[in-house]
């Protein structure tokens, strides 16, 4: 884990020209609030005066990430959900400029990969008093069905299709912002009747030829942990210079209950003890769960899917280039 020599808040004479910049989605955050939260700690840390930018249906965040970039920001805080965090995260890619979190969304994913606070107030004091860490991003390369065009998107936790897209674009909203991320499991339940096998054509880092695989699932993790304590992927580290790669294929009536218990009762319980480790190394493989790493993830659909960045919709897919780009964020933890 790389750090800074010193906290960013240190007091001293080149910290009083720093400057750091907010972006804050307005549905999710209380502006007002949160401008005199960041005011009275920017004074006491001996910042200067903070520069200011809204999200909108049009910009989520990159293009006003980019302006507090080039207006000077030495830190650039991401107040709202985690799309307004993976917005500002791929402006910020390989500037240097480092993220601040508060976490304000339903599922504060990389928050709680990082193990950083959930409080506000703390929250926004690291802003100003943290360290920067380096973590690795996800690189999605999108082909859309009947266009030669792609796009290129950050994600910061998990990449998918199949039954993680589903289960969020059958997510109601208003039970999102009524009961979190519980709402996800209603969303899963609602997705049940969609759910089927996907043909698709695989190539990781390179190989040759191709392997043609069907699965119901297939997610590119560079973070593995989900609310509720979900491990979904144990290995998955944000700054290994790897990204995990899981596939979700139950076999036969049981197959999906394996599954179930192989992400929630291993990986969340049985991994974090030493007798629960030996227990998994005895029981037999659970086949419905296929787990990789690498660098590079190639995908062709037989027919489009919809996919998931960090937990928002992403349209429908034909063709998926994934990658990892190592150490290329900073984050203030």
């Amino acid at each position: 884990m790389a750090v800074a020599e010193h906290p960013a808040g240190e007091a001293s004479a080149a910290s009083a020209a720093k400057r750091a910049a907010v972006v804050f989605n307005p549905i999710k955050v209380d502006a007002a609030k949160l401008r005199e939260a960041v005011g009275r700690q920017a004074k006491a840390s001996g910042w200067g005066e903070t520069l200011w930018y809204e999200t909108t249906v049009e910009d989520a965040g990159q293009l006003v990430t980019a302006t507090a970039i080039a207006d000077g920001a030495d830190v650039v805080m991401a107040a709202g959900g985690d799309g307004t965090v993976r917005a500002v995260a791929e402006a910020l890619r390989g500037s240097g400029v480092p993220l601040a979190l508060l976490p304000s969304g339903t599922g504060n994913l990389l928050a709680r990969n990082l193990d950083l606070t959930m409080d506000f107030d703390e929250g926004i004091g690291l802003m100003f008093t943290g360290y920067d860490r380096n973590i690795d991003v996800g690189v999605i390369e999108i082909g859309r069905p009947g266009s030669a065009e792609t796009s290129t998107h950050v994600f910061l936790v998990i990449a998918g299709l199949g039954i993680d897209a589903k289960m969020i674009a059958n997510t109601n909203s208003k039970l999102k912002k009524a009961v979190g991320w519980l709402a996800y499991v209603d969303g899963g339940i609602r997705a049940l009747p969609e759910l089927h096998s996907i043909k698709m054509d695989v190539s990781i880092d390179g190989e040759e030829p191709w392997r043609s695989v069907s699965s119901h699932s297939v997610m590119a993790g560079n973070c593995g942990l989900l609310p509720g304590g979900i491990l979904l992927m144990p290995d998955a580290k944000p700054d290994d210079g790897v990204l995990d790669f899981m596939a979700l294929r139950p076999q036969g009536p049981f197959g999906w209950i394996r599954a179930w218990n192989k992400v929630t009762l291993e990986n969340g319980v049985l991994a974090k003890s030493a007798a629960g480790r030996r227990l998994i190394e005895i029981s037999p493989e659970v086949k419905d769960v296929v787990y990789a790493q690498g660098t590079d993830l190639r995908l062709k659909l037989e027919s489009p899917q919809e996919i998931q960045l960090d937990g928002d919709e992403f349209g429908a897919a034909s063709e998926l280039h994934i990658r990892v780009d190592p150490g290329a964020l900073k984050v203030r933890v």
